[in-house]
């Protein structure tokens, strides 16, 4: 069988491997991680759509970074939950949903990195031609590289799949806790060289531009701090880019990890568990570390709480 093309649409999954007695801490850890991702997110979008003072470039392409981040942990993190209280042997799933489930993780680990390179450039404007600034960073601007972004994150996701679908299938079982291209392509005994090589290449290109235009532009924008005297605005210049560059760090931690994990097979199964972490953790963490570090964000935050302090108060009275 194992060498015979199937044609069945389902195919099983491995999932998170739970023993009985963890499956209701787990579960109720990833649900609420899970509403926490999804309330903190859309409550950022919610906030700068209300604020008007907040309608920046910046703070635009935050909304961008939100709604990606609950795009990806929605993509990933119910089908977990749906999978924890089922046995390993009906841990099933339809073929064209696997695919599509594998495409929005692709597709949101794609957009994670062009709006990071984009508001990395909005800080290097800022920092570097802060008289420019408003010419360059005009909202026409921010929403043309918003759709560049991702029309260019599709179009590779969408080239990645492509190549996978048209292959047969061979085998029914993936073993990884989600669907992806890796575990998809691997179904296949058919040759895979072409799929390696795009694979491939297309993470270099991901990871490779990332990394560059990061890096590029922080070591500008350290020049410029270096060469100037003004410490208040060195210290604005600075606090900025460090909550950026965070959130930059912690998503290459997320996105490494599960990668090295897996070239040791003792540490295999724990690498299977690291892979769910660059649509968990990154999400979680980003409007922590925004809220708590824009002094803009951080004040309208604790004005809306201190509205509805007001408005309790006034309730009793």
């Amino acid at each position: 069988m194992e060498n015979q093309t199937l044609n069945a649409h389902l195919i099983f999954i491995e999932a998170l491997k739970v023993t009985p007695q963890t499956a209701v801490p787990a579960f109720v850890f990833l649900l609420l991680l899970y509403i926490f991702i999804v309330a903190s997110n859309l409550g950022l979008v919610a906030l700068v759509t209300v604020e008007r003072s907040l309608h920046q470039p910046m703070y635009l392409l935050l909304c961008n970074m939100s709604v990606n981040d609950v795009f990806g942990a929605s993509a990933v993190i119910p089908r977990l939950l749906t999978y924890i209280f089922t046995p390993v042997v009906d841990r099933s799933i339809r073929y064209l949903d696997c695919v599509v489930q594998a495409f929005c993780a692709h597709f949101h680990a794609g957009i994670s990195h062009a709006v990071l390179m984009i508001m990395a450039f909005d800080r290097y404007v800022a920092i570097c031609n802060p008289l420019r600034y408003g010419s360059i960073m005009c909202g026409r601007m921010v929403v043309k590289l918003s759709v560049a972004a991702w029309l260019a994150a599709l179009t590779l996701v969408a080239v990645l799949l492509g190549l996978t679908i048209r292959l047969s299938r061979c085998r029914r079982v993936i073993l990884n806790p989600f669907c992806d291209n890796a575990s998809l392509f691997k179904l296949s005994c058919e040759n895979l060289v072409i799929n390696h090589i795009y694979g491939l290449g297309s993470a270099v290109v991901i990871l490779g531009s990332s990394l560059g235009s990061v890096t590029l532009t922080y070591l500008r924008v350290a020049a410029v701090c270096l060469s100037s005297r003004n410490k208040a605005i060195n210290s604005r210049a600075l606090q900025t880019c460090a909550t950026h560059l965070a959130v930059y760090v912690i998503m290459l931690v997320a996105s490494f990890t599960p990668m090295i994990m897996h070239r040791r097979p003792e540490w295999a199964d724990s690498g299977k568990v690291a892979s769910v972490l660059f649509h968990v953790v990154p999400p979680t963490l980003n409007p922590i570390i925004y809220g708590l570090q824009c002094k803009e964000l951080r004040q309208r935050i604790l004005g809306v709480f201190h509205r509805k302090d007001m408005m309790a108060a006034n309730r009793f009275h």
